[in-house]
């Protein structure tokens, strides 16, 4: 499942939420954003363990700056509301999948 995440929507789907999350930090300017989105939306068709959310910094700097995405295309697996893995820049999906583990 993809999810676009919001500061209003944050707590709800990635804080307080039981399924562990894998946060896309993206912009649609971003060409690297844009070349990984079509895998995060492969692994989210194919796993049920994981929710993959998308935050577009330039819509939600706020939650940008909370994660200190400085760069994109940055990944955040966030379980129990802490961030317990990150990868920034386009990696291959067998990487992504190891990350989520």
């Amino acid at each position: 499942m993809t999810v676009t995440i919001t500061k209003n929507n944050f707590d709800a789907e990635v804080a307080k939420s039981e399924t562990p999350v894998l946060l896309d930090f993206w912009a649609p300017w971003c060409r690297p954003c844009l070349a990984i989105s079509p895998i995060l939306d492969e692994i989210a068709a194919e796993q049920t363990a994981v929710k993959i959310g998308k935050i577009n910094v330039d819509e939600e700097p706020e939650l940008a700056a909370s994660f200190g995405a400085m760069s994109i295309p940055l990944l955040a697996y966030v379980k129990n509301g802490t961030v317990v893995n990150q990868s920034l820049g386009v990696v291959p999906k067998e990487k992504i999948l190891e990350m989520i583990g």
